[in-house]
């Protein structure tokens, strides 16, 4: 089956961009297109899309805003991949606070495009963990925030949980993580649903950043 996508974007040729790029792909398929964060839900609904790439900036409903409302409100939601033009936006470290599972530059080549829609529609998370680092320390109170600590220490995660954390906050996927300690992948994705659990986050992006905000990762 084909990974479907939503797209999202106020400007008509950066919609036409991605779509042309995507829908050159036998494996990918573009669903349907919105102007603004206000209509993706009901769009979602009807279309069932695998993937919403959703533009942080937009007038009426921002990318932030859209996140939160999606996640909110619709069952089994899509992977959102948060597509902007800065990286260290602040608006892109509150999309991925709401839920988005990655972001995507506007300027990335067309094979980082596919290879992005690709990985968040299999279930891992787009995060550059350089910029990660640099959106925590800025906005995540990086490793001050009480309550991020709090929540990790009650989450009492085994050891190899920890390593399997601190491995996801590099950027690496499942197989590299595997790779790295020596073990299945499976073993490895066990881990990630159990670190998951215990965090109650939704996906590795949320586990990333509250990784990195509650200084069990250092983002210096």
């Amino acid at each position: 089956m084909p990974v479907t996508v939503l797209l999202v974007d106020d400007e008509p040729l950066v919609r036409a961009g991605l779509r042309a790029v995507l829908e050159a792909q036998p494996d990918i398929g573009v669903v349907g297109e919105a102007a603004d964060g206000a209509a993706v839900i009901p769009l979602v609904r009807r279309l069932r899309p695998d993937v919403v790439a959703m533009d942080v900036r937009m007038p009426l409903m921002d990318g932030i805003e859209a996140t939160r409302a999606l996640l909110r409100s619709v069952d089994a939601p899509p992977k959102i991949l948060v597509v902007t033009t800065f990286e260290d936006d602040e608006y892109v470290y509150g999309a991925l606070r709401a839920g988005a599972d990655g972001f995507l530059l506007k300027r990335a080549r067309p094979a980082e495009i596919v290879h992005a829609v690709r990985l968040v529609a299999e279930g891992e998370s787009l995060l550059f963990p350089a910029s990660v680092r640099r959106l925590t320390a800025e906005y995540g109170a990086g490793g001050g925030n009480r309550a991020a600590r709090s929540a990790l220490e009650r989450a009492r995660l085994t050891e190899r949980e920890g390593e399997v954390l601190r491995l996801m906050a590099r950027g690496l996927t499942n197989a590299e993580i595997a790779a790295r300690l020596v073990v299945g992948t499976e073993t490895v994705k066990s881990h990630v649903s159990s670190l998951l659990a215990k965090l109650g986050a939704r996906d590795r992006t949320q586990a990333v950043i509250a990784a990195y905000e509650s200084g069990f990762v250092a983002p210096g």
